[in-house]
């Protein structure tokens, strides 16, 4: 309601600020025409500027920032070199001086503004003992391997709400993706299309906060891409997202958190007590002799002693340990008799 007000009160000063050119003197003598296309011109420019408000939706408050703060900076230093040139300027030549303060007033700011939507990420406002700093949703933000991307579990996490830190997709990884997805690999670039699929997912969601990363550190400068994904996350303070065994290891040498959604998965599974009951169909012999292999509906993997004779066959199993590893959750059980059928 506040907002549309706000743009009614913005109309009404757009016509009144028409009518008052209308009526200037500076058009006092000439064509009617011309009158009437002043005030229409004033309307013009009004009805775009809320065409233009109301097609952006989301607004950077980053961008507003470095808007703001580099016109205020391009001023005060055109006032500044005003001041250093005016001796060296001709005083006959008012329009001369009139025209270069424009030029470099146009010069300066726009150099300022662009240098600070470049650098918005790095931008800080400090008073002493007070910084004002750009806020991100969540503690730190998570940086995404391109692993965890073509995996596509973590666009799921995402939908529960779950997470609420930022999303960091650096360009680099984008550039990984697309590499893959070109490839003449069927598989590779099946992969690659997957993760570009699960990219804009999470892109077109509007309560997901993805930024993507296209600036280059320094550091950068020749390191490969799971190197470059380290050093980002150090460079933000945030954690790494992955799937990589490796590039997790990397991350810890270099004191950065890690989030392996392995180890998510990992951790959701049911827990098995020994003495428990299960039912598993056995697929296929085991490495020791007299074990079979079966899954349970999570992937989880059970080991039945003397479950080798009835390859194919759903049976009932008593647990006697489990195993907790890095790969996943392997439990082992002691066969027990074949499970009844399932009732239909």
């Amino acid at each position: 309601m506040a907002l549309i007000v706000l743009r009614v009160v913005f109309m009404a000063v757009a016509i009144a600020l028409g009518f008052r050119l209308a009526l200037s003197p500076l058009l006092e003598g000439t064509a009617g025409w011309l009158t009437w296309t002043a005030f229409l011109g004033v309307l013009a420019v009004a009805v775009g500027v809320l065409m233009a408000d109301v097609a952006v939706r989301r607004k950077r408050l980053e961008a507003i920032t470095s808007v703001f703060f580099g016109m205020i900076i391009g001023l005060f230093l055109t006032y500044v070199f005003q001041l250093a040139l005016s001796p060296l300027l001709p005083t006959s030549n008012s329009w001369f001086a009139n025209w270069l303060s424009l030029a470099l007033a146009t010069i300066i700011c726009y150099s300022c503004i662009s240098i600070l939507l470049q650098t918005k990420d790095d931008f800080r406002f400090i008073i002493p003992y007070v910084e004002f700093a750009k806020e991100v949703k969540g503690l730190k933000p998570y940086v995404l391997d391109t692993s965890v991307v073509i995996d596509g579990r973590i666009a799921d996490i995402v939908e529960t709400r779950v997470i609420d830190n930022q999303l960091i997709m650096p360009q680099f990884v984008i550039a990984e993706l697309q590499a893959i997805a070109d490839s003449n690999d069927k598989l590779k670039r099946n992969r690659g299309r997957r993760g570009l699929d699960i990219l804009n997912r999470l892109r077109s969601d509007p309560k997901v906060d993805l930024m993507i990363y296209d600036r280059d550190l320094p550091e950068f400068a020749g390191q490969p891409v799971d190197q470059k994904l380290v050093l980002l996350a150090k460079h933000l303070e945030g954690k790494v997202v992955t799937n990589d065994y490796n590039l997790n290891k990397v991350a810890k040498l270099h004191n950065v958190g890690v989030i392996n959604l392995n180890d998510i998965a990992n951790s959701l599974k049911p827990v098995f007590l020994p003495g428990e009951a299960i039912d598993v169909r056995i697929v296929k012999p085991g490495e020791e002799s007299g074990q079979g292999v079966g899954y349970l509906e999570d992937g989880t993997m059970v080991v039945i002693e003397g479950g080798r004779e009835h390859l194919g066959e759903q049976v009932a199993a008593i647990v006697t340990s489990v195993l907790q590893t890095s790969a996943g959750r392997m439990v082992f059980g002691r066969f027990v008799r074949p499970a009844p059928p399932a009732a239909m």
